[in-house]
């Protein structure tokens, strides 16, 4: 069977199993292919589209260009991580900030080009900065996030050359422009496509690409697969080893985990965390790359704009209500780490923290009977089956310990590429959800995940006037202690009012055959396949 057909096949699992690495040249099988299998794919192809998923981060990440990258560091474990700590260039060749610290100019790379052969310019770069923070949504909120906000901060000098002016200083501008959002697009492509109705084309790049990151769209057929072909004309970093990379859709993580063991895949993530325990200890053909998830935590969120969760009485019932234990056990398999159990005051400005909630029934029946729902209720607890593997087993325990204090759970599941648009709209009552901050500063994750001014990840519609201070004031505050005193002050609200209880903080594993090398943990949680090669 030719490749070309085994990328035509419409089905993952019987074109996975059906075909053995022997079928591929013996070259291009150990050097330039890599088969990747995940339980879902993108459900976009442009990060900026309303509700785009975790798996388009990953197309965004590989297929376009920021101005800026992150630096890599070795963790204890032996595995290679991003460092946030260390700002490095990729389209813009060099920057500076302005000796008053209000503004910061960039020089571009003047052999760089979009995947048609256009030259990337200044103007490419402003129209793409424009677009994100005009766009709305997610997008708009994460360069919020590090004060770049309005079309007017980006000024073009000349061709290669652009400068951003700031709003304020924010000691996240710069890092803000090395995540997946500020993505810089050929804009006269997509221009074309734009409409009255559609000024930046969203509707476009939702199906199509017009990047010039280092690798181009082959195909993608969504449910299916996608497929990535090096853009050989790259020169923004190192020319990646591997020419080609398909990634499949494998709903069953059984199946991915046979095709791993098989060793007729090369990587997969989101299994089931019993799975990852097992081949890292199997010590076989597999190896297993674990690290924590920086900034990230699973929890469980109440919509307090409505009854009963609008009562911080029943939120607290919840909370001593959930079996923080059997869900490490049983669900994660200790490959997280505890949040409950914590002293009742932060004592740091370290994020995450244990929260001082523990499973205690008798003292989450005394909190529903003083909140007057001794009888209990009914109510809907969703998560993503995009996270089935944790998710699943994790709601059917929260389901069992809630009817112990009378809150009688129906399980809703909502597919993964729909879980986005529906967690955007606020109005399920009781989620399971994982969520990360990009920048790792607790400020930045109160900031998504808190902040009452319509914070995108805000699923609580939670609002505290006095939290939103304390988080405002910690963004830009200079003095350490003043600093560590205002992030301590939003962590105990957030404790005291528990519209969402922390669960653990999650670990990102990655399996993988022992001849592939390179993997690098990043905070979008998405392979970067750049730096992957197989030994």
């Amino acid at each position: 069977m030719k490749r070309r057909l085994f990328l035509q096949s419409s089905s993952a699992v019987t074109a996975l199993t059906a075909l053995p690495l022997g079928a591929f040249a013996q070259a291009d099988r150990r050097r330039e292919l890599l088969i990747v299998a995940n339980e879902l794919g993108p459900n976009s192809l442009d990060i900026h589209t309303v509700g785009a998923n975790r798996p388009s981060y990953g197309v965004s990440w590989v297929c376009y260009d920021r101005l800026l990258t992150f630096g890599a560091k070795r963790l204890p474990n032996g595995v290679m991580s991003y460092d946030f700590s260390k700002l490095e260039p990729e389209l813009a060749e060099s920057w500076q900030v302005a000796s008053d610290g209000m503004s910061c100019t960039f020089k571009l790379r003047r052999n760089a080009r979009f995947h048609d052969g256009t030259p990337v310019t200044a103007r490419d770069v402003k129209w793409s900065l424009d677009r994100a923070v005009t766009v709305g949504g997610f997008p708009t909120f994460q360069l919020k996030a590090g004060s770049i906000e309005k079309p007017e901060q980006f000024v073009v000098i000349d061709d290669y050359t652009v400068r951003i002016d700031y709003l304020r200083k924010d000691k996240l501008l710069l890092p803000d422009l090395a995540t997946p959002v500020p993505s810089i697009f050929n804009s006269e492509l997509v221009k074309k496509h734009a409409t009255e109705h559609d000024p930046w084309a969203l509707d476009w790049t939702k199906n199509n690409v017009a990047g010039g990151g280092a690798y181009r769209l082959e195909a993608w057929r969504p449910g299916q697969e996608i497929v990535y072909v090096r853009n050989d004309n790259w020169t923004n970093g190192p020319l990646p080893k591997i020419r080609r990379i398909v990634q499949r859709d494998v709903p069953s993580a059984g199946t991915r985990r046979a095709l791993l063991e098989k060793g007729d895949i090369d990587m997969s993530f989101e299994m089931p965390p019993k799975d990852f325990l097992e081949m890292a200890q199997a010590k076989g053909r597999v190896k297993v790359a674990t690290v924590p998830i920086e900034n990230a935590l699973w929890y469980v969120g109440m919509n307090v704009k409505s009854a009963p969760f609008n009562n911080p009485q029943i939120r607290q019932a919840v909370a001593y209500a959930l079996p923080y234990e059997r869900i490490y056990e049983d669900a994660m398999y200790r490959r997280a780490e505890k949040m409950w159990g914590g002293p009742a005051h932060a004592p740091d400005a370290s994020w995450p923290q244990p929260h001082p909630y523990v499973y205690d029934i008798p003292k989450a029946r005394a909190l529903m009977k003083a909140a007057g729902a001794e009888n209990g209720f009914e109510t809907t607890l969703s998560y993503d089956l995009g996270n089935a593997t944790v998710s699943e087993p994790t709601c059917i325990l929260i389901q069992e310990s809630l009817a112990l204090i009378g809150i009688k759970v129906q399980i809703n599941k909502v597919p993964g590429a729909n879980w986005r648009g529906a967690l955007l709209k606020k109005d399920m009552p009781l989620i399971l959800n994982r969520f990360g901050g990009w920048l790792n500063y607790p400020e930045y994750f109160f900031f998504w995940a808190y902040h009452g001014q319509d914070a995108v990840f805000n699923t609580m519609s939670y609002q505290n006037p006095a939290m939103d201070k304390l988080i405002d004031a910690s963004r830009f505050e200079t003095d350490h202690q003043r600093y560590v005193a205002d992030v301590r002050g939003f962590i105990d609200i957030a404790w005291n009012d528990v519209p969402r209880v922390p669960l653990a903080q999650p670990a990102l594993d990655v399996a993988m055959q022992k001849d592939v090398q390179g993997y690098r943990y990043w905070f979008h949680l998405q392979p970067d396949y750049r730096q992957i090669f197989k030994s």
